[in-house]
Order: C-alpha cells, then structure tokens, then sequence
C-alpha cells in the first residue's frame, strides 16, 4: 500500500489589499468657556455672542472625532493602529480640555475666541505632529448633537 507524503500548506505572506481608508476616532470630554472678544465692547459681545457670552461661562459635552487617511500597512494592515490613536487624542486634547474653562486652563487655546470653529483648528494643530503613521484627514468636533465643525487641514477638504 503506497502512502501518500503529505505536502506542508504553503506558508502565507501577511498582506493587505492596496487601496486608501479614511480610520475615525472619536472621544469625549467636558469643558466650560465663553465667546468673548476683549478687543469689542460688551453690548457687541452680547449681541454678536447672544447667551453663549454669558460671563460665568458655558459647558458643552464635546465629542472630538479624528479620521486618518491612508494606505493599511502590509504588516498590520493598519491605516493607524487606533490604540495609539486614542492616546494621542487623549494625551493632546481631551485630557488637557476635560473639565476645564477653554478660555483660561488651556495654554495653547488662550488668546482665541473658542468657538468650535476655531477649536477644530487649534486641535488640529495638537494632533497633526504626532501621528506616526497616515495622514491627518479630518477633525471633527460636535459642540451639540446638532452642531459641529469640520477642519480637513490647510488644504481644504479633499476626496471627503
């Protein structure tokens, strides 16, 4: 009886397909501020600003999403791992901004009128550098469930 030699399964290579992702992360944080403009009088401020110039100030429940562009890495087949991701997210913006006053506790915030506008901008400008991997492609941040801003970089948005 002649036995058969059974062939090893071919080893595979660890891939991933060619194509871009956007990744998205999101996190949460609480903060307080005011929309003020020192250089303009109260009555402009109250009437440019309405409530949200109260002088003790307002709190949003914020909710922060990042989304990374790229290719996934033929090893990981990551755009971005997402743990590091989240402490990055974390470390720049939501631990330096929860719980604190925007306008006041926030060094690199001081000086601008907090609005979301502004916010995703500045967050931006904490995230870009750190990413070890991909290309920052959008910042998002929702003030309310119905309002929020969308910074996609100096470029302006692309391929959204």
């Amino acid at each position: 009886m002649a036995t058969r030699k059974q062939s090893k399964p071919a080893k595979r290579t660890v891939r991933s397909l060619d194509g871009e992702v956007v990744v998205t992360r999101r996190v949460h944080f609480n903060a307080a501020h005011r929309l003020h403009n020192p250089d303009r009088s109260a009555a402009w401020n109250r009437r440019t600003f309405g409530r949200c110039n109260y002088e003790h100030w307002h709190g949003h429940n914020y909710v922060l999403e990042v989304s990374v562009r790229g290719r996934p890495d033929p090893e990981t087949g990551f755009v971005v791992d997402l743990g590091v991701l989240k402490r990055i997210l974390n470390e720049r913006v939501a631990d330096v901004c929860d719980h604190r006053n925007l306008n006041e506790d926030v060094p690199f915030l001081r000086g601008l009128v907090t609005s979301t506008e502004n916010l995703v901008i500045a967050f931006w400008n904490e995230i870009e550098p750190h990413l070890p991997s991909g290309k920052l492609h959008r910042v998002r941040l929702c003030e309310t469930e119905r309002n929020f801003a969308d910074y996609y970089g100096a470029e302006g948005p692309r391929n959204q």
